[in-house]
């Protein structure tokens, strides 16, 4: 048995709060070469940890049915890929007038080029109970062509020389995400009944791992010692990312439960998360390539390190809200379909 939902959803939020300021306040516990190892234990660890898990957990017969779900893939790609990252663009030419540091306006932009993330949407989709398999099949596809064109969007609208190695980052991505992922339903085959019966917190398990990946990219940027944010600046992008999420997330819901949609109640929480969504794990090791050798490269990812914790943190409070509307709608829906009883006469 696990805990309590609510326990374990105002344990989830303290504890991203938690990592943020002791991340602020402690750089070296996390960083690079520290006791914790994030270049081994984050980059190849708890990614595939987290995908071994999804793996485990989900139902064969549901990811299956899920690859075949290509306008709810579609829709989910192309905004995220295509309109979120020109939106920011259009948004950001009239915040370029303003005082705000302009190495962390680009930085949004750069936000707004990432792909789905590897882990946070479908945490939050499982735990309103949503279209998990949706969630999963985006989050794997997101990021592989992530691989393609998040790069080719950060050239674009932020323009670098560099030299991006597709080869290397494609690979990296496969036997962290796609090669966990089959492993765990292949182990799955084998242990369903205990499965089944256990019922084990799988949802916690990836809540933690999601938090040791935070928590880690956090130190290894603020151990910088050029690192210059003015407050000003820093509080208006959070203002900022904290309005585009529920703006985004707003207009997702509307396309997504539009009469003619096609859309169920659950592929629309899988739509919203999947969608408004962006990678942390996939993000900053871009970013780093992308932009290797930049000055500025610790503040432009700075609007990256908030949107992650910031994307869960909204997420995890509207939970309740989303499963609510979910359950309710599923009902309504339900009820419609039934046939009418014939009237006596």
């Amino acid at each position: 048995m696990g805990l309590p939902e609510r326990l374990r959803k105002e344990w989830f939020i303290l504890g991203i709060v938690l990592v943020i300021a002791v991340a602020r306040l402690e750089p070296a516990v996390g960083g690079k070469g520290g006791p914790l190892k994030p270049e081994i234990t984050i980059t190849y660890i708890a990614v595939s940890a987290i995908f071994f898990n999804s793996g485990l957990s989900l139902k064969t017969e549901e990811l299956t049915s899920a690859l075949m779900h290509v306008k709810l893939h579609l829709f989910v790609q192309i905004f995220t890929l295509v309109f979120f990252p020109t939106a920011i663009w259009l948004f950001l030419q009239l915040l370029s007038i303003t005082p705000i540091n302009e190495w962390l306006l680009k930085g949004l932009q750069t936000v707004g080029c990432m792909p789905p993330p590897v882990s946070s949407a479908v945490i939050l989709t499982k735990a309103v109970g949503g279209n998990e398999a949706a969630a999963i099949f985006n989050s794997a596809f997101g990021s592989f062509l992530g691989i393609v064109i998040t790069p080719l969007l950060l050239l674009l609208f932020l323009g670098s020389s560099s030299s991006v190695p597709f080869t290397s980052i494609f690979s990296q991505l496969f036997m962290t995400v796609v090669v966990p992922l089959i492993i765990g339903q292949i182990v799955r085959r084998y242990i369903k009944d205990w499965l089944e019966r256990k019922k084990p917190p799988f949802g916690a398990i990836s809540s933690c791992v999601l938090l040791m990946i935070i928590y880690t990219t956090f130190c290894d940027t603020f151990a910088n010692p050029n690192i210059d944010l003015d407050k000003f600046s820093l509080i208006i992008i959070v203002f900022i990312i904290f309005s585009v999420q529920l703006s985004f997330m707003f207009l997702t819901f509307l396309f997504s439960t539009r009469n003619n949609s096609g859309f169920t109640p659950a592929d629309t929480v899988a739509i919203i998360f999947c969608s408004t969504h962006k990678s942390l794990t996939l993000g900053i090791p871009m970013l780093k390539i992308v932009f290797a050798g930049y000055e500025h490269l610790s503040l432009i990812s700075v609007p990256l390190l908030i949107y992650h914790p910031a994307q869960i943190l909204l997420g995890s409070l509207l939970v309740p809200t989303i499963k609510s509307w979910m359950v309710s709608r599923q009902k309504a829906l339900k009820l419609t379909r039934q046939p009418k009883a014939p009237v006596k006469v």
